[in-house]
């Protein structure tokens, strides 16, 4: 990790937003993405009581998906014709898949999520992490194509390199690096992983306007 880089990172985004996450500006982007709104809808909707329902499991991680600004307008709707038409073997299989990855042996839940995605050519990383990082957010990372290739290029993260096919081995290794960056900012920084992977595509972005 470059850490020059994230120090700078860290003194552009003060200065352009003095509150940090609390800064007026930065509250009105948080309300636009209904964070705890979705955090609160994941939380009670994932409970390890509620996997005794695939169906219902299924219903909620399409309404997830429908809901959240991070997931794509092109995605959205293939997951829910999927989560719509899919059989109740398959719906035991994505409950049971995302059950194992919150509550259980997560590199197993991922690749039975993987997998039954990856037959709908719908094995999407946006797809795959939306559902933990809202019921896990100070832990879990949203891997977004765009955000994860910038970040990693920009600050100079070494041992990872971005596949646009999932694997638990690299989200587990970014998200890993994620949460070791978060803890060399200042304290005002260190908020959930959404956040936190917004405030470092920001410090990118910013970063190119100024050369």
């Amino acid at each position: 990790m470059n850490r020059t880089k994230l120090k700078e990172a860290e003194a552009r985004f003060f200065t352009r937003y003095p509150g940090g996450f609390s800064d007026p500006l930065m509250l009105e982007i948080a309300k636009k993405h209904k964070v705890e709104k979705m955090n609160k809808l994941a939380q009670d909707s994932f409970t390890i009581e509620t996997f005794k329902n695939p169906g219902v499991i299924v219903d909620s991680m399409k309404k997830i998906v429908s809901q959240s600004s991070m997931v794509s307008i092109f995605e959205k709707p293939k997951f829910r014709d999927l989560a719509t038409t899919i059989s109740d073997n398959e719906k035991e299989r994505l409950s049971h898949g995302l059950k194992e990855f919150l509550h259980g042996d997560q590199e197993s839940g991922f690749r039975l999520m993987s997998e039954l995605l990856n037959e709908y050519k719908l094995a999407k990383w946006p797809l795959l992490t939306v559902c933990p990082i809202y019921y896990r957010p100070a832990v879990e990372v949203f891997v977004k194509p765009t955000t994860a290739k910038g970040v990693i290029e920009y600050f100079e993260l070494e041992g990872l390199k971005y596949s646009p096919k999932p694997t638990f081995e690299f989200y587990r290794a970014y998200r890993e690096q994620i949460n070791q960056i978060k803890k060399e900012v200042d304290a005002s920084l260190q908020v959930d992983n959404g956040a936190f992977c917004g405030f470092l595509m920001m410090s990118i972005e910013n970063s190119a306007d100024s050369e």
